[in-house]
């Protein structure tokens, strides 16, 4: 599945898996180094949900005030 198609709920629910997986250790360098990028991707994707999620309240918020 393309990142992009992710719900911020389902890209938050993966990030706090990566997180756990990362925080319990136990995995080599190669393999926690390839879940931090992916922590990091899933970061962005979340934020950027957020982000659109805020720009569409301020519009609306804007659009009733005028």
């Amino acid at each position: 599945m393309d990142d992009e198609a992710l719900d911020y709920e389902a890209a938050r629910a993966e990030l706090v898996s990566v997180v756990e997986r990362l925080e319990a250790g136990g995995t080599t360098l190669e393999d926690s180094l390839a879940l931090w990028e992916r922590g990091e991707k899933l970061a962005d994707l979340c934020q950027s949900k957020l982000d659109g999620a805020r720009a569409r309240l301020d519009k609306a918020t804007e659009s009733r005030e005028a």
